[in-house]
């Protein structure tokens, strides 16, 4: 499974929580989860390489999925393992 198929993966896992998902040019840095007034979403940044959005959606993942609870493929699995940090946080931005 490549990197784009996981980022797909990853990505539905996303939208299967209520998470808009919205692709967005944002200079390469890969994007990343926030919170505007109450709703929860998701950035990918359409000018950084799949692997940095990959990365940044596993660690949305990690935070927002019960990954025990759900079925994910192995290797999906093992890359959300492999990407997720402690130090990703959610933005909340309230207007």
């Amino acid at each position: 499974m490549n990197e784009q198929q996981i980022l797909g993966e990853l990505l539905a896992l996303l939208d299967a929580q209520g998470v808009t998902i919205r692709s967005e040019p944002l200079g390469g840095s890969g994007g990343g989860l926030c919170t505007i007034k109450g709703q929860k979403f998701f950035f990918a940044d359409t000018q950084a390489p799949s692997a940095e959005v990959a990365g940044r959606c596993a660690e949305a993942v990690a935070k927002l999925v019960d990954v025990e609870t759900v079925y994910i493929r192995p290797e999906v699995r093992q890359y959300i393992e492999r990407h997720s940090s402690q130090n990703s946080s959610v933005n909340r931005i309230e207007r």
